[in-house]
């Protein structure tokens, strides 16, 4: 399944901030790879969010700046603007947020952009959203922010959930890390994590995460690799 692995590994980080900068040299440590999820119409932008009292940068990646900063990794659409999709109600509009945004990443990489995360928060996207996407898009998969603690593969890819966010426990992630490392599956197994980089500067926990990077690293029965890699590794 994953290059003759029963299991793999990958990241999924939102928004393209300044922060990836040192998540992805992170990742490259420790031979880990991501998906980073960029909105090409906010590229270069700055700004700052208060999010649980604690103010962080909230800049940007300039577009000339993005093929060499996610080098080795994957860029994905995040749409043009991060609006909230299900709100929508002109389906052309959707479509273009989506597959301009992803024509335009498609060309500050060098390469097709394929993948796509929703964006916003609670139920950012709903059965018409995730149709319109798989008809009338390139998209071929698309992560939501549902959360849902399993290692098994999906069969839906335009509905995908990720196993966990990183933010809401750490410590989280180390257990069920614990529990995917002791497995010997029978099945393919997936420990998807995702988030935001711009969180470790909340919670000040940037030295915490890299112990969970040393720790999932390096197994030699787990296949590493980018969103791409793990969801489209059996399909043409």
């Amino acid at each position: 399944m994953f290059q003759n692995k029963m299991k793999a590994v990958t990241f999924s980080y939102d928004d393209g901030v300044t922060q990836d900068i040192r998540l992805a040299e992170l990742f490259r440590k420790y031979d880990l790879k991501a998906t980073f999820n960029l909105n090409s119409g906010l590229l270069g932008q700055s700004g700052c969010l208060l999010r649980e009292g604690v103010e962080v940068r909230f800049d940007k990646i300039a577009p000339a700046d993005v093929r060499y900063i996610y080098e080795g990794h994957e860029v994905a659409g995040h749409t043009l603007t991060h609006p909230f999709l299900p709100a929508i109600s002109e389906d052309q509009t959707i479509i273009h947020q989506v597959e301009e945004d992803r024509i335009r990443l498609s060309d500050l990489c060098g390469y097709e952009v394929v993948g796509f995360a929703y964006p916003g928060g609670g139920k950012n996207y709903d059965h018409r959203v995730s149709e319109l996407l798989r008809e009338k898009t390139g998209v071929r998969y698309c992560r939501t922010i549902v959360s849902n603690a399993s290692f098994s593969l999906q069969d839906d890819l335009y509905e995908f959930q990720p196993t966990a966010y990183h933010h809401e426990s750490i410590d989280r992630l180390f257990t069920l890390a614990e529990d995917f490392l002791r497995s010997t599956p029978t099945e393919p197994q997936l420990f998807y994590i995702w988030g935001h980089a711009f969180e470790f500067d909340i919670h000040k926990d940037w030295d915490r995460f890299e112990e969970f990077c040393r720790m999932i690293s390096g197994h030699n029965d787990v296949f590493y690799g980018t969103n791409r890699e793990v969801l489209l590794s059996d399909k043409a």
